[in-house]
């Protein structure tokens, strides 16, 4: 038997390795992701007081953070039994919006890109960062770091610092906006829908006009139809932050829709000896293994899991987008993995248009 190993995987929020065990014949008998880090959060996080998860939990990810350091701020929310005002929530959907759009940057440009705007056959040592910039041009490498930049600065004008914020509170935030911050986030929001236009157009002319790469999305070494879960608002759009839970099953059926507070009645936690990852699954299907299908308990909750377990987006822009995406791909759900790039895409234009007002008019967190 021979083993294949990639250590590390490159282009990955934390560390990863590959192990592919291949058979006499060369043909492969087993693979496993693994991730050898150890993060122990749930552990030395006991003993501490609870006000200090939002501090202690956003350490989880130095590119996430704020997803974190707000599902802290929520959970105290239900362990104090305080709902935030208007202007609270309105705040920490703002931040999150403005977390989204520089994140889904960072993903798409720096972590997904390189094989999408490279091409899948371009040479390995070309889809990086690196051979982005030389195929787009300094110009927009410049409107990338730019939308990096402005995130992180309205990030932390918001919440104090610009990774690992000190800002959620049981019940509210910290500290609101003046009204000079907030025509800020406004202006800063409508050149992030303009590069949310201009990356959809970029994926466009250099994924989807590349007949091999459209071939590689649809293909069925990238399709696997599992049960999609994403939060959906109360007439089941999209919502990044706050709504209800709704899984969808590889046919597009619903399967459940409950409160976030009931998690532990429908999710469920698989361990494998290999690897400190774990395997979520719905508790209702049952663990089956590494498998797709209606009679399997495995789901996906990614940027396109989300668009799949919800009926549209909350914003303009971005309806339009996820109606040409499924338009594209042959309606909905889509369970081609490679798609997700896309739909992140749209989520970015969603995340710009709220962040500019398109949900609360112009005066919006104000």
């Amino acid at each position: 038997m021979k083993t294949v190993t990639i250590d590390p995987i490159t282009r990955l929020e934390g560390h990863g390795k590959i192990s592919i065990f291949l058979d006499n014949k060369g043909d492969v008998e087993n693979a496993y992701l693994q991730i050898p880090e150890l993060r122990g959060f749930e552990r030395f996080a006991v003993g501490r007081l609870a006000e200090d998860m939002p501090n202690i939990t956003n350490r989880i990810c130095g590119v996430c953070p704020e997803a974190h350091h707000m599902a802290s701020a929520k959970a105290l929310d239900a362990l104090f039994h305080v709902d935030p005002p208007p202007t609270g929530k309105k705040l920490r959907e703002l931040f999150y919006s403005i977390f989204f759009t520089t994140d889904h940057t960072t993903h798409f440009y720096a972590l997904g890109g390189p094989d999408f705007v490279m091409g899948p056959d371009a040479p390995k040592a070309e889809r990086n960062i690196l051979g982005v910039v030389q195929k787009v041009g300094m110009e927009i490498a410049g409107m990338v770091l730019k939308m990096r930049r402005d995130g992180h600065h309205l990030i932390k004008m918001m919440a104090g610092r610009p990774v690992h914020p000190n800002w959620g509170l049981p019940g509210g935030v910290s500290r609101g906006i003046t009204e000079e911050q907030r025509k800020e986030i406004e202006e800063l929001g409508r050149e992030a829908v303009e590069f949310g236009k201009f990356t959809i157009q970029l994926f466009n002319d250099i994924v989807l006009g590349n007949q091999l790469y459209v071939d590689t999305i649809l293909s069925d070494v990238f399709t696997h139809s599992t049960y999609n879960m994403g939060l959906v608002d109360e007439e089941n759009r999209v919502n990044f932050y706050d709504g209800m839970v709704r899984v969808v099953g590889p046919d597009g059926t619903e399967h459940a829709k409950y409160e976030t507070k009931d998690y532990q009645e429908y999710v469920a936690e698989h361990v494998e000896p290999w690897s400190y990852l774990k395997f979520p699954y719905l508790k209702k299907i049952g663990w089956k293994g590494f498998e797709d299908g209606l009679d399997s308990g495995v789901y996906k909750a990614t940027p396109l899991s989300r668009l799949n377990a919800a009926d549209g987006m909350a914003t303009p822009l971005a309806q339009a987008e996820y109606e040409r995406m499924y338009e594209t791909l042959g309606g909905k759900p889509v369970n081609h993995t490679l798609a997700t790039h896309w739909a992140r895409v749209i989520e970015m234009i969603q995340a710009a248009e709220q962040k500019c007002g398109t949900m609360y008019g112009s005066k919006g967190a104000g």
